[in-house]
């Protein structure tokens, strides 16, 4: 975990037979916002920072990402979903504000499917739920994968591997989830009647920008949103522009400042 400035407490909750890890910040008055990480592991930006002055903000592991032990169990991302569904249930969460990066906003998509009375409001940064045709290439080294990852890699601090046994059952969770089909996420996000908002960079290396326009049209209520100048890891790389957009989202919905039939290059 990445030390902010912002006072972040770490602890653990019991769901399904797991052991969770979780931090958590921030104030306690208003709706929670639920943070759900990228397959790089659970790491705070300055983008968590500034989002948490405002609301209180939890991040969860996702089982198997850390040092609680492999995850052999989970079978599907709307599994998943579920197991962290009920683990924002034990710590009394609930109706929440739900974010999800890249790979976490596939389980968030499918925890916020399982279980859409619980959900506020749904974000969805850099949205991994639909992939470009052909998949995402594999990085061909970390200096590639940095590329894809930010527009400015060499503003980006470098973050050390995490230890090589842990790598290896992250990667082993990852390998083994199978991806839902496009059908199958499009048909639930049809049915998913929750205001959400859609961010993504228009620097994106992993993950084509354009794909966000899928998620407006096939969702009843959903802003698209594009941040100028970011790549795949936008509340890191531009933490105010990704915060101003989120808290504001957050706080309006339907009087976000993005009218839902158009997208914003934010400056």
């Amino acid at each position: 975990m990445t030390a902010t400035a912002t006072a972040f407490t770490e602890a653990y909750v019991d769901a399904d037979g797991f052991h969770i890890r979780y931090v958590d910040g921030g104030p306690r008055t208003g709706r929670p916002l639920v943070w759900l990480h990228s397959a790089g592991g659970l790491r705070l930006s300055r983008g968590h920072e500034l989002l948490a002055e405002h609301y209180r903000l939890i991040a969860l592991e996702v089982p198997g990402f850390g040092d609680t032990g492999a995850n052999e169990r989970s079978q599907s991302y709307a599994e998943l979903g579920a197991t962290l569904a009920r683990a924002l249930g034990e710590l009394g969460l609930e109706v929440f504000n739900l974010w999800g990066t890249s790979f976490g906003s596939v389980i968030a998509v499918w925890l916020a499917i399982g279980a859409p009375e619980r959900i506020a409001a749904l974000v969805l940064e850099s949205p991994a739920a639909i992939l470009p045709e052909g998949g995402i290439r594999p990085p061909s080294s970390p200096e590639d994968m940095r590329r894809r990852l930010y527009a400015h890699p060499e503003r980006m601090p470098i973050v050390p591997p995490p230890d090589p046994a842990i790598l290896a059952q992250r990667q082993a969770l990852l390998a083994r989830l199978p991806h839902p089909s496009r059908a199958e996420t499009e048909a639930g996000l049809a049915g998913l009647d929750v205001p959400t908002l859609v961010v993504c960079g228009t620097q994106d290396g992993l993950i084509p920008a354009e794909i966000g326009r899928i998620y407006r049209e096939k969702m009843p209520n959903c802003n698209y949103v594009l941040v100028y100048d970011a790549g795949h890891d936008i509340a890191a790389e531009r933490p105010a522009a990704f915060a101003s957009l989120v808290g504001d989202f957050l706080e309006r919905h339907e009087a976000f400042i993005v009218n839902a039939k158009s997208s914003l290059l934010n400056p």
